[in-house]
């Protein structure tokens, strides 16, 4: 058991909490734009998974012509794809008022049945992509060297609360998942703020699964976003739909991965337990946050 406690408070754990965290933090930021202007987005799964795919085949496209600079193109690519995957689920439940929760399923089953087809066709292979030459650098020192999104998601903490309640535009989003009625009255364009968030959402989880393929591997594997998109999709609900709040959910989901990794290894608890462990707890923060108020008119079609 000491042996454990040392590990936890050890630099390496630090280092897996952190890569833990990050694509959760970025994926529910995303969502957490997306639903506070009223529109549902349970496709952050899939929407991880296609820019995790798009940043691995566009830096290997690219390696041998662009050297170190592929990855920030593959970075751009898989930020590209994801915006334009969500955009076609912003259409879908704004302009043809699709149920939302259908349509973000249909976008996580074309993630299933997508990438295999792709990656056959382009290398011969169903279940991943080959490694990168180069994945996008590391910085910092020792074990704590992280790719350029660990850094872009703490700072996009600090932006996205100035976004929501200093700015304009945070004014009028939060409005449009608010009252959306009274917001067009005064002369909003809520159309307009639910696409512009939908695609930011999107934008976001694609940042998310490039970190996981070109930021912390070095290819797209399959099961590479391994639930992250509805972990982060309990972390928003849990953090109250407010950009502090998912910060300390998607701490604590993300230190729960990190456990379940520590403790793997040992013979402390069953290895299924410590695989479960964090979306058992995914489970419970649901059951105990069941008197979170969504924004009002969040997964409401406009009139």
């Amino acid at each position: 058991m000491s042996d454990i406690f040392t590990a936890l408070l050890s630099v390496t754990f630090a280092g897996i909490f952190i890569r833990s965290t990050v694509p959760l933090l970025l994926t529910a930021l995303g969502g957490l734009y997306s639903e506070r202007s009223g529109v549902v987005n349970i496709a952050l799964e899939g929407l991880i998974i296609f820019g995790a795919l798009a940043g691995a085949i566009v830096t290997k496209t690219f390696d041998t012509s662009l050297g170190a600079a592929a990855p920030w193109v593959g970075w751009l690519g898989g930020m590209l794809v994801g915006g334009l995957i969500a955009w076609i689920h912003a259409v879908l439940s704004i302009r043809y008022r699709a149920d939302q929760i259908i349509s973000g399923t249909a976008i996580n089953l074309l993630a299933t049945g997508v990438p295999p087809v792709v990656l056959t066709a382009l290398y011969g292979s169903s279940t991943e992509s080959p490694p990168v030459n180069n994945a996008l650098p590391l910085w910092g020192t020792g074990e704590l060297r992280f790719s350029p999104p660990v850094y872009f998601a703490l700072i996009l903490v600090a932006i996205t609360w100035y976004v929501m309640y200093r700015t304009p535009y945070g004014l009028r989003l939060r409005a449009s998942g608010e009252h959306p009625g009274a917001a067009s009255t005064m002369g909003v364009n809520v159309r307009r703020m639910r696409y512009s968030a939908v695609i930011l959402s999107g934008v976001l989880a694609g940042t998310a699964g490039v970190f996981l393929s070109i930021g912390n591997l070095e290819a797209y594997v399959r099961n590479i976003s391994a639930g992250a998109g509805f972990i982060a999709l309990a972390a928003l609900i849990f953090g109250q739909w407010k950009p502090l709040g998912v910060l300390a959910a998607t701490l604590l989901f993300g230190f729960l991965q990190a456990l379940s990794i520590q403790i793997g290894g040992t013979n402390l608890l069953p290895s299924t337990l410590v695989q479960a462990l964090p979306y058992l707890i995914t489970v419970l923060a649901l059951i105990f946050t069941g008197r979170s108020r969504a924004p009002r008119a969040v997964g409401k079609p406009l009139d």
